[in-house]
């Protein structure tokens, strides 16, 4: 039998994903791609946002009209957080993102009895760090191994504390293991993700910079790269230490949500304007070339203009490399759906429309300013137009001409211009 993925959200998705793939390999599946025709469809879902319930739903819809006969399954986040409202998707099977080890069984369940089935474990205190399963990007150049899952912190906004669970992490040995694997197979990057990465070790004596030395001294990888990590967490002695891994990409992309401080104090984040700042700039001096990259979050609840401002300036201060922009969204549960002070939609639309104008300014003069500088490329895929897609260590897009060229190279190649999403550049 087939089975086809079909993944929302973020990078520990795609590994969950990845995970319950090698469970229904081991029962003889075989794992298409999800435009190919197959008897079964997962839909691994993300429940950040309204929207990406929207989309999850959406997904649904579509495989059931385009695959009638085909067993469909709607996993992951959405329903962990709202087990009730995944049932009215028309799943034949609900799951969480505990159960990736169960699919096989739940799938032979349904095909006997043919009745909807749901099975959702709540997450628990003590827990230990679940199954993982490969997610590899970029034509198979770039694994991503998720080391650690779940987060305390409860950030007014987030359901993911929710859904996720407590901190875990994964045991050195058992990356270890992973990491020789993905050496063998070839890789030449790796990326080390988390729900919350910077908190990786904490329940077991560990830490993220021993996972990353760790991951560096394998000598068939060219690059180590980490996920996402939360400002308060990066101490000036961690920058200091993992400045001295050569293999660390000089690309940090750090949570920030608001430029406001009373806004973040709102949210709950740990951190004010000026701590953030501060630990921007160590890492910028630490590491020559570093890219710094975010998210905000815009008409959180009680934003004021003055308070929007004041985040928009402080974007423009930071001069972030890239910022990825999120209209508030309330998820049931979490303490900002029951704050006062809603913004409404259009003055939130409107928001977003500045922060990504601002946003674009800052990253169309970032790319423009590589125009002469000779680059590493790490070589993905062959683009339409004939060009090679890949990226720079810090995580800079280069579309490279030349001869001889294929996927996995690194190469150097020298930057002749730019447009508005990437640099071009030549062998």
């Amino acid at each position: 039998m087939k089975a086809a993925f079909y993944t929302l959200g973020c990078k520990v998705n795609r590994v969950d994903s990845g995970a319950m793939g090698a469970a229904l390999e081991k029962a003889g599946y075989e794992i298409v791609g999800p435009n190919i025709e197959a008897d079964v469809y997962v839909i691994n879902s993300c429940t950040v946002t309204a929207e990406s319930d929207r989309k999850t739903r959406q997904a649904v819809r579509r495989f059931r009209h385009n695959r009638p006969g085909a067993v469909i399954v709607l996993a992951g986040c959405l329903p962990q957080a709202f087990p009730d409202k995944a049932a009215e998707t028309g799943a034949d099977i609900v799951t969480g993102n505990k159960n990736a080890a169960q699919l096989p069984g739940l799938i032979e369940r349904f095909l006997t009895d043919r009745q909807t089935l749901s099975a959702v474990t709540p997450h628990a205190a003590g827990e230990a760090f679940g199954a993982s399963g490969g997610s590899f990007e970029g034509g198979r150049t770039r694994a991503v191994v998720k080391i650690e899952d779940g987060c305390d912190r409860y950030c007014a906004y987030c359901i993911l504390p929710y859904v996720r669970g407590p901190v875990r992490s994964r045991s050195l040995q058992s990356l270890r293991e992973e990491l020789a694997a993905l050496e063998a197979a070839g890789y030449p990057e790796v990326v080390l993700t988390g729900i919350n990465l910077a908190a990786f070790g904490r329940d077991t004596g560990s830490s993220l910079l021993e996972a990353a030395a760790l991951a560096c001294s394998h000598e068939g990888f060219k690059r180590i790269r980490l996920g996402s990590l939360e400002p308060d967490l990066l101490t000036d002695e961690m920058i200091e230490q993992l400045s001295k891994l050569p293999k660390l990409c000089p690309h940090f992309h750090i949570s920030l949500q608001s430029g406001c401080g009373r806004i973040l104090k709102a949210m709950n984040r740990r951190y004010t304007p000026d701590e953030f700042e501060a630990a921007v700039n160590l890492i910028r001096g630490a590491f020559p070339g570093a890219a710094i990259t975010t998210d905000i979050i815009a008409g959180f609840p009680g934003e004021t203009q003055a308070d929007f401002e004041e985040s928009l300036a402080f974007v423009q201060k930071i001069a972030f490399e890239k910022v990825h922009i999120f209209p508030f969204s309330a998820r049931p549960g979490t303490a900002a759906a029951r704050l006062p002070g809603a913004v409404d939609r259009g003055t939130i639309q409107k928001r977003c429309r500045q922060l990504n104008a601002a946003a674009q300014e800052i990253r169309s003069d970032f790319l423009r300013r590589q125009t002469g500088k000779t680059v590493e490329v790490l070589l993905e895929q062959k683009g339409p137009d004939g060009l090679w897609i890949g990226y720079t260590s810090n995580y800079t897009p280069v579309a490279v001409s030349g001869t001889g060229l294929r996927r996995a190279m690194i190469v150097s190649a020298r930057v002749t211009r730019a447009d508005e999403t990437r640099c071009l550049a030549e062998v």
